[in-house]
């Protein structure tokens, strides 16, 4: 399908610091398009898009981004883009900054990949969207907010007119997004810059919103910029593709052209990185050793209670329910579910961080037995969570991250023979001081992000132990860095005989890694079994609606 030219950028240059980013790349958005510029972290992908707006922070920015007028701006006439560069377009790289607050948000807006951050956390999300009509559009208070209420029903959130008056820590997930979707369509832009919509949603909530920039896109008429590294969003939503590779566009086209016949190397790459099972047979639960079991596990969390009762008593939010599962030597439990099912919250009980009902033995050993014991069972199971970046400490370096675990579990230890135990599990992860060059004395903001999940691997190998909670171990990694973490995981597992607590909303991560399979909704496990029984052929409605989903997204 040809689209005429909305945006043509040209030679766009971003530099920080004198060291330059984005190296002279060039594309188009047509009017009404779909592109989707994809690529790792550190691609430069949304360097350049916050580059259009001159958002990016310190930023260096030259180049051309010629932005086709609309028919009613200053009494011009639109015509073709590239004709000189006059009289039907405006240089967005070159406007002075009072034209260009004119442009932001009217004319492009952008939504940006974490709403909680974006979202102002002192206003009510309606007089968020509201100040926007205001501004650009100039209604008055009553008008925007009967507007940004319409605007919230229009994305589906369910009783708009509450939720306008809620403060965003008020709302789920995806109604922020939500939120945001109805603050960047408020003045009905032209061009939609969205980043990373729906990386941090669950499945089923990534369905909806994927559903729903769709339904808006095609309604409204406007073009979408889609910056992203999931490359079945790409397939699944985008008319053409942009290949970022370390501030170069390597590949571009209509994406089905790209996804069947790649000719750029990197794009190959990110094509075939989907996750890979690689794992041994399920272990025989009759002959192997339990590691961890629960029976009628139940976790139950305080809450305030309304009015004057809350003053004297506190309600009661029961998170996990008669939970029971067993997982044995050398076996993968996956605990798959949307955000509030409760996952997380079995696995801070299943690792003693949580009182609980009912009973949870670890080698047969319960929790609370006594401080001693209790540090006992901690090395023998560990967690690796996550994001990497926020549960490493800042302020340690890396031999002290690592061998933190040996001066508790093994105060003894000389400093020579500590040292030489954290090189050990840094090499069984990857990361040796041939490739990195003083590892022990760096910190964790010199390490990308698969590099830090691998040190927080060996932060819980260190102390050899039998189960590993992992949670949400890849979801914060680029595609390429999920399915070597993935390997590794499986490789230490084939290895060391380990077994692992996943706890996860990737369907695919699920089917790449786990044996066994629970699924869990309002603190309930509604169905379990094999991988390819719960998978293959679930027998829940809710279950079916996961894989659904995920095969959807």
């Amino acid at each position: 399908m040809k689209f005429e030219p909305l945006l043509e950028v040209k030679s766009l240059r971003v530099a920080f610091g004198g060291k330059e980013v984005v190296h002279g790349v060039d594309f188009t958005v047509g009017a009404g398009e779909r592109l989707a510029l994809v690529g790792e972290s550190g691609s430069g992908k949304t360097v350049t898009a916050l580059s259009l707006l001159r958002l990016a922070q310190n930023a260096t920015v030259t180049g051309v981004a010629e932005l086709q007028n609309a028919k009613e701006v200053q009494g011009v006439r639109a015509g073709p883009v590239g004709v000189g560069g006059v009289h039907g377009t405006r240089d967005l790289l070159s406007l002075p900054e009072r034209q260009l607050r004119g442009i932001r948000g009217k004319e492009i807006a952008m939504i940006f990949q974490e709403p909680m951050t974006a979202l102002n956390a002192l206003y009510s999300v309606g007089d968020q969207i509201a100040e926007v009509l205001e501004l650009h559009e100039g209604l008055s208070p009553g008008a925007a907010q009967a507007a940004a209420v319409q605007l919230l029903a229009d994305t589906g959130i369910t009783e708009p007119a509450r939720r306008a008056r809620a403060f965003p820590h008020q709302l789920s997930g995806g109604q922020r997004q939500r939120a945001m979707i109805a603050m960047a369509l408020a003045c009905k832009p032209r061009l939609l810059l969205a980043d990373e919509p729906t990386t941090a949603l669950d499945v089923t909530v990534r369905a909806q919103i994927l559903e729903l920039l769709g339904d808006l896109q095609s309604r409204y008429g406007m073009a979408v910029l889609l910056i992203t590294h999931d490359l079945n969003l790409v397939r699944k939503f985008a008319d053409r593709v942009a290949v970022m590779e370390n501030g170069d566009i390597v590949e571009q086209g209509d994406v089905s052209t790209v996804f069947d016949a790649p000719r750029h190397a990197y794009t190959r790459r990110l094509i075939d990185s989907h996750p890979v099972r690689d794992v041994s047979p399920a272990p025989e639960p009759a002959h192997a050793s339990s590691v961890l079991e629960a029976k009628a596990l139940r976790v139950v969390y305080p809450v305030p209670r309304p009015g004057i009762a809350g003053w004297f008593s506190k309600g009661s939010f029961v998170a996990v329910e008669g939970a029971d599962f067993r997982i044995v030597a050398g076996e993968t439990l996956g605990v798959v579910g949307e955000s509030g099912s409760g996952k997380s919250t079995l696995a801070l009980a299943a690792l003693g961080l949580l009182p609980h009902g009912g009973t949870l033995a670890v080698t047969g050993q319960r929790w609370a037995a006594g401080k001693s014991a209790d540090r006992a069972l901690r090395r023998v199971m560990q967690v690796v969570f996550q994001d990497p970046f926020s549960s490493l400490s800042p302020r340690m370096t890396v031999e002290q991250i690592v061998g933190e675990g040996l001066l508790v579990h093994e105060p003894s230890l000389g400093t020579a023979a500590r040292r030489a135990r954290v090189l050990v599990a840094l090499a069984d992860v990857g990361l040796t001081e041939v490739q990195f060059p003083a590892l022990l004395d760096r910190y964790p903001h010199e390490f990308s992000g698969g590099q830090r999940q691998r040190l927080a691997i060996a932060r819980a190998l260190i102390v050899d132990p039998q189960l590993l909670v992992l949670d949400e171990p890849t979801s914060a990694l680029d595609v390429t860095v999920q399915k070597q973490v993935l390997g590794l995981l499986q490789k230490l597992q084939r290895e060391r005989g380990l077994s692992y607590l996943l706890i996860t909303h990737d369907v695919e991560v699920i089917r790449a890694m786990a044996h066994q399979v629970i699924v869990m909704k309002d603190g309930a496990i509604l169905e379990r079994g094999s991988v390819d029984q719960v998978l293959d052929s679930p027998e829940h409605s809710y279950t079916q609606a996961l894989v659904k989903a995920a095969l959807a997204t």
